[in-house]
Order: C-alpha cells, then sequence, then structure tokens
C-alpha cells in the first residue's frame, strides 16, 4: 500500500451533516429570492429622484459633443 492510500484510507470517516440535504438547497433558494427582491427594489431609482439631477443634466446636454437619444449616434467619418 502506498502513503497516498494509506492518508486516504485514514481520512475516511463518516460526518454527520446538521440537517438535511434538502434543507441545503431550500436555504440558497431563500438567499436567492431575497437578493433577486433587493436587486428590483432598486429598479429605476435615477428616475425618481429625477428632480435631484435634472440641474447638472440640463448643464451637461448642452455640452460640446454631447448627444440624446433621438439624434441616433455620431459618425465618425466614415
Amino acid at each position: 500500500m502506498s502513503f497516498l492510500t494509506t492518508v486516504l484510507a485514514e481520512a475516511e470517516t463518516h460526518v454527520e451533516l446538521p440537517m438535511p440535504t434538502w434543507a441545503f438547497g431550500a436555504i440558497a433558494i431563500v438567499i436567492f429570492i431575497a437578493l433577486v427582491f433587493v436587486t428590483w427594489s432598486f429598479k429605476d431609482v435615477a428616475n425618481r429622484h429625477s428632480h435631484r439631477s435634472a440641474p447638472d443634466a440640463a448643464a451637461h446636454a448642452g455640452a460640446p459633443g454631447a448627444t440624446h437619444h433621438g439624434s441616433g449616434h455620431p459618425t465618425q467619418g466614415h
């Protein structure tokens, strides 16, 4: 018997899990759903507070080279 098989044979011990295996999956799903809810709650935050950013947005809209969604993409001399 080699040294590796001796070490592996001694390391094989039965470890009792603290809860059933399905509970680990249930906990993961609950955490995932909670994170989805947190992400969804921040949806459209910038538009809800547009009154705060409106003066800055207006100042940046007049900057040289600024484009707006309706104007399309600027051409680069193609």
